[in-house]
């Protein structure tokens, strides 16, 4: 087996560049811990700023308003969120858009992807009870009534979900697992209760699906629906990829300064080898998990290779991630262990990524029946 090259595409360079700069004006570490404060968890301005730039029409293609680039090109963006710890719901409205294109029908995508291009937040319900990493282990279910279908069931871990103008959640139908559009209007009162989440920097919700009915057209009626749940898979775990690669170095730039100014004994910490070391090794790891995240950025839509690379690059980010904040909570002594050290506010952030769509040992294992089953 031969993966891609490694190398960045020039659409990939440009977009680097802007979202670099945007995220690190508009998310600074004091507006972080501001908006872990508020109701909404993001700015609605710079929601608005990044659906200006164009950046939630990126992976669309141009018929549906969108710029008809593909995911990969995303994937900067997520990485440089990551790295500045930025609130908001572009990543739960890109994945809803992929879930769109991967399984619904011509009227519901011209209908949804273009209001989703021009800013509309979408976001997925997709996790149950169960606590499955596995996507068509479902239990709420939609039973027919007449023309329309009766949900019943709950969801976990909505992502901004009181924000979104639409949710795609997965439902059982017949026993088959399938998707549907529920419309904010659709929604009752008291539906979706907010969830406190160890990632005190985003806003998950339960969604209770009792009491709503949706028409027969709210049912994505795509022609492969395994594959569909299969690409959403996919796509969900290439981009909490790059957000954890970002925050990955973000984590460790934040170290290595502590350990280049803190001194002990009349000596910066820095030069004990018992702390060089490991701040070298997480560097190092964060290379080889970056290298992965843009070989799967490469090879996404590749058959059969972009699975294995998606794969790889959520179990090396994952285990990168992880053990940089550790070390960095460890390194910063008494203070990391405090709420105001910002190196916990990655650690948190770490462990909730590897709670969606499969840790890094769940990873693996897949992998290993890629490879070698």
């Amino acid at each position: 087996m031969e993966l891609g090259n490694l190398g960045f595409s020039e659409e990939q360079i440009e977009i680097l560049d802007v979202a670099t700069n945007f995220c690190r004006d508009k998310s600074s570490i004091d507006k972080v811990r501001d908006l872990m404060e508020s109701d909404d968890g993001f700015e609605a301005s710079v929601w608005q700023e990044m659906a200006a730039l164009g950046w939630l029409a990126i992976a669309l293609p141009e018929k549906y308003d969108g710029i008809g680039l593909s995911l990969s090109e995303v994937v900067p963006i997520a990485e440089q969120m990551g790295r500045r710890l930025m609130a908001s719901p572009f990543i739960a409205s890109t994945l809803a858009a992929q879930a769109l294109l991967a399984a619904g029908s011509e009227a519901q995508k011209s209908k949804y992807l273009p209001m989703i291009a021009a800013g509309s937040i979408a976001t997925m319900a997709l996790s149950e009870a169960n606590g499955d990493w596995d996507l068509h282990n479902i239990d709420s279910k939609a039973d027919k009534i007449g023309n329309q279908y009766a949900l019943s069931g709950t969801k976990q871990f909505c992502l901004w979900g009181h924000s979104a103008d639409i949710i795609i959640v997965s439902i059982l139908i017949d026993n088959k697992p399938k998707l549907a559009i529920i419309e904010k209007s659709n929604i009752p009162k008291n539906a979706l209760r907010r969830e406190y989440i160890i990632d005190e920097t985003k806003r998950s919700f339960t969604f209770d699906l009792a009491n709503i009915t949706i028409d027969g057209d709210a049912i994505l009626a795509g022609d492969n629906d395994m594959a569909a749940f299969a690409q959403i898979e996919l796509s969900a775990i290439l981009l909490q990829s790059a957000e954890m690669c970002g925050g990955a170095q973000s984590v460790i730039d934040y170290t290595v300064e502590y350990l280049k100014t803190r001194k002990q004994f009349d000596k910066v910490i820095g030069a004990y080898q018992a702390l060089k070391h490991p701040a070298v090794d997480a560097y190092v790891s964060y290379e080889k998990a970056r290298s992965h995240l843009y070989s799967a950025a490469h090879n996404y839509n590749d058959q059969g290779i972009g699975e294995i690379a998606v794969r790889m690059a959520k179990a090396s980010s994952d285990g990168c991630y992880s053990n940089a904040a550790d070390r960095a909570v460890q390194f910063h002594g008494g203070f990391g262990f405090t709420h105001g050290c910002d190196a916990g506010l990655h650690r948190r952030a770490a462990i909730f990524h590897a709670s969606q769509f499969g840790d890094a040992a769940w990873h693996r294992s897949k992998l290993s029946d890629l490879l070698f089953g």
